[in-house]
């Protein structure tokens, strides 16, 4: 069966600056490619070339007669007094669904989505749930292809759970822009990076996202050997071009054009391998104090409603702290309140003396006529970084902006480079406490990959708000998570906070009728079967040995051998990974029998 859609040869540009060149791959039926690359390598201009809303400069795209394809821009947003109804409704009567299957369908896909008002005012929704509305929105549309431009920015984490469940199971094809890549692994089929450093502009690699990273590793491996090759043998032919061939024949006339063609392509591998990654260190005050903010039985409520209450918790030095929890339950509220931009409705908030705090903001806006040179250094030409005075153009070089961007206006970068932009500002800063809010939306995966590393090495604290489960995952070394009904509670990890998560919606699925007082008897009275007793008796042993199987897989993680070895560092994480799944399941298992046995 012929692809859905044929890209052939396309290649982008604005002005002078090409976004991609002579770019070719197809999507077929059940793809679904994840596309991803460093910032301003075109991935949004690939998305809405495919879409139609931007024409090729070269090149051609064919697609399947009379196939529909539907697009979800990145930032998603309604007119005012456009209600949840009007806009499906709307989608569905572009889409050709006959009017009497409407209604069901309108119900099942909001349901699904989790919407419960259909009147509400599109426009005054959280960026997460229009976000939801506009995939809501395509889905009704009944696409052949989607088309999503970072679907995960603005979605909380039980929104991403909801996305990756709908295109792991959907009928049709995808291609999506993300950054995301635990979302990456867990939904596509094929990866796809947009990257010059490649021969064709373009790697695709046929599997899940780990696949990508091995086979990238193979590949860049080998590219390194041909440099090293066509160097040696580039060296051989100046050596002879320098001693001048006496008899211009025919013969040294062809070697003379074989060694310029050699120059010509040792030159060509040697630019597309030049790589940049943005050098990003916080400053961490000198600070000795051990705690640094108590609360004290802290709740705080907004317009009569309650958005936590009861939390107890205390941020010490070198505590990487992972806020998390649903859209709506308070994440930024307490950080505003660590902040002391904001007061507790009851409790207490205690702080060390001359507290240093620097906030990112995920709402933060740079001014977008202000020059790119203004933006990293408003009072001078130079700015002051760990005691030393460091040019605007070297400090700009640090964030991978080039001297020629120095006079453009803020207005001109991309989402990714302004977020480089709002860091640099943010590295200017000493601070004993890093409050983050989103700081991971628009970063491409190199630059994730070097911020998550400079706040491991960070030697104050933090507290990280992040859809990112990944950064989650391997930057905290505490969770705090609200659960968006009041409650906070603090957890070992993120999937301990997973886990419990689970274990709440799962009780609360769970509604029995009243037991009578007999059965209540009967439930007190009930003990192990035998089975559960053996499973029991011998848990602390497995568990014991489940221990020590992580402990060697964490050992692994450590080993410089594997460390520097891409492939093997990917399985030994995702060995690791697994130990601690068997852990944490080997540990919920006990206390359900040791509450069974004593009920």
């Amino acid at each position: 069966m012929p692809p859905l859609i044929n890209v052939q040869g396309i290649s982008k540009a604005f002005g002078a600056n090409p976004l991609f060149q002579n770019i070719s791959f197809t999507i077929s039926e059940g793809d679904r490619l994840g596309l991803i690359g460093p910032n301003g390598s075109g991935k949004s201009t690939l998305l809405r070339t495919l879409a139609g809303v931007v024409d090729p400069d070269d090149g051609n795209i064919a697609a399947r007669k009379q196939l529909r394809l539907v697009y979800v821009e990145q930032e998603s947003r309604f007119q005012a007094g456009e209600t949840v109804r009007f806009i499906l409704e709307r989608a569905l009567q572009l889409s050709g669904v006959a009017e009497s299957e409407r209604g069901g369908i309108f119900a099942e896909t909001l349901g699904r989505a989790g919407f419960a008002d259909f009147d509400a005012d599109a426009s005054s929704l959280s960026g997460g749930w229009q976000k939801r509305l506009a995939i809501v929105e395509a889905l009704v549309q009944k696409p052949d292809i989607l088309l999503l431009d970072e679907p995960t920015n603005h979605l909380d984490l039980a929104g991403i759970a909801w996305i990756e469940g709908l295109l792991a199971n959907a009928s049709f094809a995808s291609v999506i822009v993300s950054h995301d890549r635990y979302f990456l692994q867990n939904v596509a089929t094929s990866t796809a990076e947009l990257n010059r450093a490649y021969p064709d502009g373009l790697l695709r690699i046929q599997g899940d996202y780990s696949t990508f990273l091995e086979k990238k590793e193979e590949f860049l491996h080998a590219q390194s050997k041909r440099q090293e090759a066509l160097e040696n043998l580039v060296h051989k032919e100046i050596e002879w071009l320098r001693r001048g061939p006496k008899a211009r024949t025919t013969k040294s006339k062809a070697r003379i054009d074989k060694a310029h063609e050699l120059m010509a392509e040792l030159s060509d591998l040697k630019t597309r391998r030049q790589s940049g990654a943005a050098q990003i260190d916080f400053s961490a005050t000198d600070r000795q104090t051990k705690r640094l903010i108590a609360l004290d039985d802290v709740s705080y409520q907004i317009a009569g409603r309650t958005l936590f209450q009861g939390v107890n918790f205390i941020l010490a030095a070198g505590m990487r702290v992972g806020l998390v929890g649903p859209n709506g339950s308070g994440k930024t509220t307490l950080l505003r309140l660590l902040q002391g931009e904001l007061s507790a409705s009851t409790g207490e908030i205690r702080r060390a003396d001359w507290l240093r705090i620097v906030y990112f903001n995920q709402n933060r806006q740079l001014n977008p006529d202000l020059t790119l040179r203004r933006a990293l250094a408003p009072e001078a030409d130079s700015v002051v970084y760990q005691d030393r005075s460091i040019h605007v153009a070297s400090w700009a070089a640090r964030f991978l902006f080039t001297g020629e961007q120095l006079n453009q206006p803020v207005s001109r970068l991309s989402g990714g480079e302004r977020a480089r932009v709002l860091i640099a500002q943010l590295m200017l800063q000493p601070a004993d406490i890093l409050l983050l809010d989103e700081p991971t939306n628009d970063l491409d995966i190199p630059t994730l990959e070097i911020l998550e590393e400079s706040l491991l090495e960070f030697r104050g604290s933090l507290v990280l708000v992040t859809h990112d489960r990944y950064m989650l995952d391997r930057v905290s070394n505490v969770v705090l998570g609200l659960d968006g009904k009041g409650a906070g509670e603090s957890f070992a990890d993120y999937p301990q906070w997973e886990n419990w998560l689970a274990e709440q919606n799962k009780s609360e699925k769970a509604t029995p009728a009243p037991r009578t007082a007999a059965e209540n008897s009967s439930r007190a009275r009930k003990k192990l079967s035998y089975l559960e007793a053996r499973e029991f008796s011998g848990m602390e042993q497995r568990i014991a040995e489940a221990e020590e199987q992580l402990r060697r897989k964490q050992a692994q993680m450590e080993d410089p051998a594997i460390a520097s070895d891409g492939p093997r560092l990917v399985t030994a994480h995702a060995e690791l990974e697994e130990a601690q799944q068997a852990v944490d399941t080997l540990y919920t298992r006990w206390a359900e029998l040791e509450e069974k046995s004593s009920g």
